[in-house]
């Protein structure tokens, strides 16, 4: 047994546990929509999303269900606290 194994499974446990440990700086996703998938990405605060909603707009269902997802997780969120 990989006692050591054990031992970082537990400490991913507790920090999974703590989300305020996390804080995103930049990713990209692939969203299946409805019709078609759909490419966001974070980058230092901003968003974008390739759906013709979010080039008018600056914010899209896409967008928003990530920010619901990432609780608290966002820098923009977590300064806000």
């Amino acid at each position: 047994m990989d006692f050591g194994l054990i031992s970082k499974r537990e400490k991913a446990r507790r920090y999974a546990e703590e989300r305020d440990r996390f804080t995103f700086h930049q990713f990209t996703v692939e969203i299946k929509g409805e019709n078609n998938p759909h490419h966001v990405s974070f980058h230092d605060g901003d968003w974008s999303c390739d759906c013709d909603y979010f080039g008018s707009h600056g914010y899209c269902g896409h967008t928003m269900s990530l920010e619901i997802i990432l609780d608290q997780m966002l820098p923009d969120q977590a300064d806000s606290e």
